[in-house]
């Protein structure tokens, strides 16, 4: 075949043989926006009418965000499986023969929130930029920068004004590791001054390979020296060891105040702890074993301690309908988990801090509850100190409703009570409202707080009986007295059985109650400490305990028991019906087969909430079933998510699961996927801002960073609230913009500085809105960190960074917030050179 004459015309058409063809900018020179995607569009849509294109684009871009959003949570599956590997360490125990077998991360917190997390967290924008510049031919533009800085601004300035607005009323938030903190902020602050001297200064209008590389190179510095700060490396102590005490925090209705009851420390099932929850659980009827194990599943994961990373998928989840990484309870085991608050015992609540007399001062209550006539109108409430005496301390008093209401059946307190050194005891007045009307008898609980400034805490801790339930009775008997339960289950080895007594239907005057044991099956001296005692009730009080010594002998028998004998009440009380219980011993390897069972099926709910999937069948299930199949707990909004993103998901399904590879294949597979879908979010956003007239500088710090950053706004609430520090909720937003510098402007400007240089070009970047808009987030950050940093030291704020008193929580929050609008609103102005042209 002889070859084809190929002819080009002088207006761009051209002739192959005896064809003629025109050019594409001659088809679509005319229409808008027809030559700004990089892969879209996918067919001709430039006929279409503009408004429907536009609709269309913005459309897909929101999609878009939420298969981001998706597949994010697939790759910080496999970030989570990979930081979570751990190593045995083995301490000294009292056992010889037995030590101590505890597990620690490999990762180090600070190493992995700055490298694998930050990585998680901010790879849309970081994939953008280098998509961009690459599918640019390596010249610079404006979506990829712009949204890496406006990513910034939103984190920095909405995020925390969220967290700092959002803490429960009364509560604070403060930032525990502040070395690393400060060393991210300071980084923060320094990317931007980089940014802007390499951009204005040193070469104004072009990027060279130096500067790319000291830029990408501050990255692995970065990381570095949060890993010292986080080694104490730097000799900085913290002037408070928050570990040395533990707090039983702010009382909140139902569930949160079970959430404070320390029966999984340090987020670990162990036996004693799912011992003393399960017997809290049974007292409860109609709950079944499989109960009682979803009931301490979902303690347990609400005692562990989570990474940011952990409260961003279940953003994501919560937005799409997906499997929940929190327990969600049925409506049945709701009401149980509400109940067991109801009436809290407050000798129990609460893991109670060591004892030190020498060094802290013990502020509790003299008895764990009381009950008082209706028309009693003020009676006083003793509050005794023990342990230390030489120091004077203070404390927060105050009332929580139960079934009495504050206004409507007493008089509400909230006050500091403080006492001199070497004073004993105090009283605080308590007003009972007599309202002439009949009710059945009610309840309110006073409760013993520390106070928020971290200066008063120190030589003074709480003592076992923090929280007191106050009855009003619509009588003035002295009451009966009787034992709570007709029978009780010990373990050989418990130690101590106490058998809890009540004095009811009324509680006036002081009376005495005798007891003693009655040998049965099980024999005083050989099994347990008998004998007879003295109980005292004093003037309202309306509890108190027997405890018996259990002797545990080490030899296998059979359950037995013995009986305890209430007789010979005095001061005008009666016996009740139950003036006799059981004690039954049981036989521990019966009770370690029950516990086996029990801590198995707990285990595998647990399993259930983890973040990654350990099969291919597993993450297939999630992704078809709402909910993650918990059909049972999902709502209608989740099936709504679910079918909307339902696409998303059977898709994104086919990845390999975390559980492959150690969660590498996962990590890297992911990461590509994140890398296409990133590229069709930038054409999206790029035609999208071309059709509706925004620039890509404008649309970047808009639209996309908003797309990009709302999981995270979601996830550092939840964290906020439910952490007992601020780190995960805005500890790591300055790490996080830190590596969006380094590793989102660093390497894809390294690459295109070389290309240039190879090609013996000046890569440039055009100095004048980037310049602009990185010097005013520059500014404005600073002032957004003095204002936090502001609230860390000053009373007035509650010395926290988030939460505190209302006023200035809210007008911290405002501001931030304001914070971000002028910034968007500024640059956008630069934009479209209302401020002359750069």
């Amino acid at each position: 075949m002889s070859e084809l004459e190929f002819t080009l015309e002088e207006d761009g058409s051209y002739t192959i043989g005896n064809k003629s063809y025109i050019s594409k900018d001659e088809v679509y020179g005319d229409y808008e926006c027809a030559d700004r995607g990089l892969l879209l569009p996918l067919f001709s849509e430039y006929t279409w009418p503009l408004e429907v294109r536009a609709f269309l684009y913005f459309m897909g871009l929101l999609y878009c965000f939420l298969g981001v959003a998706i597949i994010a949570d697939i790759f910080m599956g496999s970030i989570e499986k990979i930081t979570s590997k751990t190593r045995k360490v083995y301490l000294t125990s009292e056992k010889e023969d037995e030590p101590e077998v505890i597990e620690v991360r490999i990762w180090s917190d600070a190493v992995a929130n700055l490298t694998l997390m930050a990585l998680g967290s901010s790879a849309p924008e970081i994939l953008l930029s280098i998509i961009e510049i690459i599918g640019n031919d390596f010249r610079a533009g404006d979506l990829g920068p712009g949204t890496i800085v406006g990513s910034a601004a939103f984190n920095l300035f909405v995020i925390s004004a969220v967290c700092v607005m959002f803490i429960p009323k009364g509560e604070i938030r403060r930032i525990k590791d502040i070395k690393v903190f400060a060393v991210t902020t300071v980084f923060s602050v320094v990317a931007y001054l980089w940014l802007l001297i390499i951009v204005v200064a040193v070469s104004p209008g072009r990027v060279e390979v130096w500067e790319a590389v000291v830029t990408l190179v501050m990255f692995p510095s970065l990381v570095l020296i949060a890993w010292l700060a986080e080694k104490n490396f730097f000799g900085v102590p913290n002037k408070t060891d928050t570990s040395k005490q533990i707090e039983l925090g702010n009382f909140q209705p139902a569930d949160k105040f079970l959430r404070e009851r320390q029966y999984f420390r340090d987020g670990r099932l162990d036996r004693d702890g799912l011992v003393a929850f399960i017997k809290e659980v049974k007292n409860y009827p109609g709950l079944t074993d499989e109960d009682a194990a979803v009931l301490a599943a979902s303690k347990l994961v609400e005692s562990q301690s989570h990474s940011r990373m952990w409260y961003r998928v279940g953003a994501v989840r919560s937005m799409t309908g997906g499997r929940k990484t929190q327990p969600q309870l049925s409506y049945k085991l709701k009401e149980v988990y509400s109940a067991m608050n109801e009436h809290p015992e407050a000798p129990t609540v609460g893991e109670v801090p060591q004892v030190q007399p020498h060094k802290n001062a013990i502020v509790d209550f003299h008895s764990a509850s009381c009950a008082v006539m209706e028309n009693i109108g003020k009676f006083q409430v003793a509050i005794c100190r023990t342990g230390r005496m030489d120091n004077r301390v203070s404390v927060r008093v105050e009332t929580i409703d139960g079934t009495a209401t504050v206004d409507q059946d007493y008089i509400g307190i909230n006050e500091i009570l403080t006492f001199e050194a070497n004073e004993r005891e105090k009283f605080i007045d308590v007003e009972i409202i007599n309202d002439n009307q009949w009710e059945p008898d009610e309840e309110f609980f006073l409760k013993i707080s520390l106070l928020m400034d971290p200066e008063k805490r120190e030589g003074v801790q709480l003592g076992r009986i923090s929280i007191m339930e106050i009855t009003i009775l619509n009588d003035d008997e002295p009451g009966i007295v009787m034992f709570q339960k007709r029978g009780f289950l010990v373990k050989e080895s418990i130690g101590n059985a106490v058998i809890p007594v009540v004095r009811k239907n009324g509680a006036d005057g002081e009376i005495t109650v005798k007891w003693r044991t009655i040998d049965k099956s099980a024999v005083s001296g050989r099994d347990f400490t008998g004998g007879e005692g003295l109980l005292t009730f004093k003037h309202t009080e309306t509890l108190q305990n027997i405890e018996i010594p259990i002797i545990d002998d080490m030899t296998p028998e059979k359950d037995e028991h013995f009986e305890v004998e209430l007789f010979d009440p005095e001061g005008g009380a009666k016996l009740g019906q139950i003036n006799r219980t059981a004690v039954t011993i049981t036989n521990d390897d019966d009770f370690n087969s029950f516990l086996s069972n029990m801590m198995q099926m707990t285990n595998a709910n647990v399993h259930a909430l983890q973040v990654h999937h350990e099969t291919y069948l597993g993450q297939i299930k999630d992704a078809l079933n709402v909910n993650g199949g918990d059909i049972e707990n999902a709502t209608c909004m989740d099936y709504i998510l679910h079918f909307l993103t339902f696409g998303w998901k059977i898709i994104f399904a086919l990845v390999p699961p975390p559980g492959i590879l150690g969660g590498w294949l996962c990590f890297f597979v992911s990461l590509g996927v994140i890398g296409l879908l990133t590229a069709i979010v930038g054409d999206l956003a790029s035609i999208f801002g071309c059709l509706v007239g925004l620039k890509d500088g404008v649309t970047a710090i808009t639209f996309v960073a908003l797309g990009t950053s709302l999981p995270d706004t979601f996830a550092s609430k939840a964290a906020a609230v439910q952490e007992k520090y601020a780190d995960n909720a805005v500890g790591n937003v300055t790490g996080s913009n830190s590596v969006n510098v380094f590793l989102g402007l660093g390497l894809p400007w390294l690459i295109a500085a070389i290309v240039h240089a190879v090609r013996e070009e000046d890569f440039i970047v055009q100095k004048g809105n980037l310049g602009f808009s990185v010097g005013l987030f520059t500014g404005l950050s600073i002032l957004c960190i003095g204002i936090l940093l502001a609230r860390r030291f000053f009373g007035f704020f509650g010395k926290a960074e988030l939460g505190g008193p209302p006023v200035p929580r809210y007008a911290s929050g405002i501001v931030m917030m304001s914070l971000w609008m002028v910034y968007v609103l500024f640059s956008s102005f630069q934009q479209y050179d209302y401020f002359g042209k750069p």
